[in-house]
């Protein structure tokens, strides 16, 4: 009873900040996951190490001609913004680290291709406040042993994740011209 009479005796300015600090709170609570997302999880250097067998690589680089650039803009829908792209080769293997835009920001994947498929796939830094469920191998692993189709689509279908949607998109795109850069840079060496 002593609870009810001093909750009746608030006046309104001590109820008006009550609930000025529960509303701050719960927008500070729906706020913690998107910053949480946000981060780099692998380092690029740590990602080439664990990519090969000892660490041993051999750092190449990729002219991007207009040739190449063409199969670029058909699966990103515009060129590459550079003329160059490194990448790192051990035998068959290759392992590439490239940006590609989420809804607003940059996010960098790194991509290892053997034999022309997949072999492994991680996000190293996530920069979107949406959709970092795509660093997560929950979704990563379905890029395994998947290889390029000639009309430049994924070999086998990656489902996507509710609510990161264009984070999804972005992984995908990176993962087709991680394989379509490693057909070239096959093609490349060979006489």
């Amino acid at each position: 009873m002593n609870l009810l009479l001093a909750l009746i005796r608030f006046n309104w300015l001590d109820r008006d900040r009550i609930l000025a600090c529960v509303l701050s709170a719960l927008l500070i609570i729906l706020m913690i996951p998107s910053a949480l997302a946000r981060g780099t999880y692998m380092s690029p250097k740590e990602f080439v190490e664990t990519a090969f067998d000892e660490g041993k690589s051999t750092l190449s680089v990729m002219r991007l001609t207009p040739e190449i650039q063409l199969g670029v803009k058909e699966i990103l829908g515009r060129t590459y913004p550079v003329k160059r792209i490194r990448y790192w080769k051990q035998d068959t293997r290759t392992a590439w680290i490239m940006d590609q835009i989420g809804k607003t920001e940059p996010i960098t994947v790194g991509v290892v291709v053997d034999q022309g498929k997949i072999h492994e796939i991680k996000i190293l830094v996530f920069r979107e406040s949406r959709g970092a469920e795509v660093r997560h191998s929950f979704f990563t692993d379905q890029f395994l042993d998947v290889a390029l189709q000639p009309d430049f689509s994924l070999s086998s279908q990656v489902d996507g994740i509710t609510g990161a949607t264009l984070s999804v998109i972005a992984v995908k795109k990176v993962a087709r011209l991680a394989l379509y850069l490693d057909k070239m840079a096959d093609s490349l060496e060979t006489p």
